[in-house]
């Protein structure tokens, strides 16, 4: 049976999911990955490849550096599927979580690979020179999570599953919070992230509003392929300045992932492919699994007829996306 007579879903990872090294084994096998790297490089002034596999300068975990590496790779994951495959998949739909969102507009037609560069160009930058606070991950549901977050002045960053909630605030109300987590919640654990700031909290609104005007002149189109927003929760409409302002309301707003997965399942997606990133303890490539599998499969495992899911990250994972997809 072949992919590309269902309804797929394209769904794309946020930080969190790069490492030195991400892409060099498909750079160096495949020139049209060389092309995207290429291409980047253009648009962004500096040697992205280098940036990205080897990291000389130790920048690929800042905000500013992390943003267009992750959407160069996730971009490069893309192509070379749809290039290995006898005829591309118009999938269904396409999401991202948080920066994943913008790749998943470039895979919509929204937008080019070159704009949404220069997009994420400048939203990485400012915040990162702008973010303030750290993130807690609570093995909590939003309510709770919210309940305890705003008795601390922090606010829910994301939600990505019904009992995952991510919160957001300065690193002494977060210890605060968990102080009083530990108390109400004996037993479970939370687990700080490594950001630059509170991302998707109100910590983000002055990011938002210097974003606003390069959001204004960017060349959005009307998507070909419908796209969730990170906001809403829902698909966004085909406006591109209605898109613009979800885009600027997502800097400062939880991540509704859950939601965004659920809603492209309800809506008929039947497969899901990832494309981009990578974690795990390995330092290569290869030994790297992709991001949003657990939260996916997680997502589904109570549903009756779950979705087929996939990943891109490396040549392991496009080789077996291929096979799945031409058996």
């Amino acid at each position: 049976m072949t992919l590309d007579a269902q309804p797929v879903l394209f769904i794309f990872p946020g930080q969190g999911s790069q490492y030195p090294g991400m892409g060099k084994d498909l750079f160096d096998a495949f020139s049209c990955v060389r092309d995207v790297y290429a291409e980047a490089s253009d648009v962004l002034g500096y040697d992205i490849a280098a940036l990205s596999f080897d990291d000389p300068k130790d920048q690929i975990h800042l905000t500013r550096f992390t943003q267009p590496a992750l959407l160069t790779h996730s971009i490069a994951c893309l192509n070379i599927f749809q290039e290995q495959l006898s005829s591309p998949i118009i999938p269904r739909a396409a999401a991202g979580h948080s920066l994943g969102e913008y790749s998943a507009l470039v895979a919509s037609g929204a937008l080019d690979f070159a704009s949404a560069l220069q997009l994420v160009n400048e939203r990485g930058r400012l915040m990162g020179e702008l973010g303030e606070g750290e993130m807690e991950a609570l093995p909590l549901e939003f309510q709770a999570a919210k309940h305890i977050a705003e008795q601390h002045y922090c606010a829910v960053a994301a939600c990505n599953l019904p009992d995952q909630t991510v919160v957001g605030g300065r690193a002494a109300d977060l210890d605060s919070l968990i102080e009083q987590f530990g108390i109400d919640f004996p037993g479970k654990r939370s687990a700080r992230l490594k950001t630059e700031g509170a991302f998707h909290t109100f910590y983000m609104i002055e990011t938002a509003m210097q974003f606003r005007s390069t959001l204004a002149t960017a060349p959005f189109q009307s998507p070909a392929v419908s796209v969730l927003s990170n906001a809403s929760g829902t698909f966004h409409t085909k406006d591109p300045d209605a898109i613009r302002a979800a885009l600027f309301i997502q800097l400062f707003s939880p991540v509704l992932w859950n939601a965004n997965l659920n809603h492209a399942v309800e809506n008929g997606c039947q497969t899901i492919i990832e494309f981009g990133g990578g974690i795990g303890k390995g330092q290569s490539p290869a030994e790297k699994k992709p991001n949003l599998a657990g939260i996916v499969k997680k997502t589904f495992r109570r549903h009756d007829h779950p979705p087929q899911y996939s990943g891109v990250i490396n040549i392991d994972t496009l080789e077996k996306s291929i096979a799945l997809c031409t058996t």
